[in-house]
């Protein structure tokens, strides 16, 4: 893992996965612990996180595939996603889940 103190610029990488439970899928983020203090509202940085995954992912087909492939309890990893706070997307490393078929 990278330490990026040295480069605000850089942003700040966000793991995302759908954790799945016995009434419903949950987009979940995992926010790094030394998150720039710019962002300040956790609920916006969050819904923007959650944009960019389905910007770059087709959403029902994935989300279909983990309903039909995974426990309640467990939590599906999508990737991550780096962001600045102004909403720049500096890297985006997403994919579908793979299906045991």
């Amino acid at each position: 893992m990278t330490d990026h103190a040295d480069a605000p610029d850089d942003g700040d990488t966000f793991g995302v996965g759908i954790h799945v439970t016995e009434e419903n899928l949950q987009f979940v983020v995992h926010v790094p612990s030394d998150i720039d203090s710019a962002w300040t509202d956790p609920e916006e940085f969050q819904r923007l996180v959650e944009r960019v995954v389905w910007d770059r992912l087709e959403q029902r087909p994935v989300l279909r595939a983990i309903a039909a492939d995974s426990s309640p309890g467990e939590t599906v990893t999508l990737g991550r996603v780096t962001l600045r706070p102004d909403g720049t997307v500096v890297e985006a490393e997403l994919s579908p889940p793979t299906t045991d078929a």
